[in-house]
């Protein structure tokens, strides 16, 4: 029963546009059930959360919004890791993500994250989400100033095997993306989980 399902999940998500990979859906499946255990454990918003799966090429969408209630993936999108050119022997753009939680690197950070206040942001639609790291690995990010935001020159659509440009560590997406992401987040009376993994 849950293979017919898990097929016929692929076959919707494939005449809607989207292009997701049995793996992409089983790694994001796997999140999902941790995630949704987390959410409830914590507190956190049980209706969906976000999922970013950094092991995808930056040019692909890896980027999930995840509807917890109906364990599937509702959403997806490029989103750019950071640079890490603050890091020796790193150019300013960087294909490959490497990871760091150390101030001025311009890295991403790999964990669970809580999205916080809505905010004005210089790049893109002019408004982001602040992001407090739940975990060892990206603690400083709200001090690093690491938050969910856009930049015009961030594709909408896959661009494979391109690659979507840098941020300075932050999860970035289009404008479009991020005005469907506020529509998720505004309303939200609970805090939502953003998780990137690798």
């Amino acid at each position: 029963m849950k293979t017919i399902l898990l097929k016929f999940s692929l076959l919707a998500l494939l005449a809607f546009g989207f292009t997701i990979t049995p793996t992409t859906v089983n790694r994001a499946e796997v999140k999902a059930k941790q995630a949704a255990a987390y959410c409830k454990a914590k507190g956190f918003n049980t209706d969906f959360c976000i999922l970013i799966d950094m092991s995808i090429h930056s040019g692909k969408n890896r980027l999930f919004v995840y509807d917890l209630k109906h364990d599937s993936i509702v959403s997806e999108a490029l989103c750019a890791h950071g640079s890490c050119s603050n890091l020796p022997g790193k150019d300013e753009y960087e294909p490959k993500p490497t990871f760091s939680n150390t101030h001025e690197t311009l890295c991403s950070s790999l964990g669970k994250y809580k999205i916080g206040k809505r905010g004005y942001s210089n790049w893109g639609v002019h408004f982001n989400y602040k992001l407090h790291g739940l975990e060892a690995t990206n603690k400083n990010a709200y001090a690093r100033t690491i938050v969910l935001h856009s930049w015009e020159e961030m594709p909408d659509k896959e661009i494979y095997p391109e690659y979507s440009p840098n941020s300075w560590g932050c999860p970035m997406v289009s404008d479009n993306e991020m005005k469907a992401l506020d529509k998720r987040l505004k309303p939200s009376k609970k805090p939502v989980l953003l998780w990137i993994y690798n």
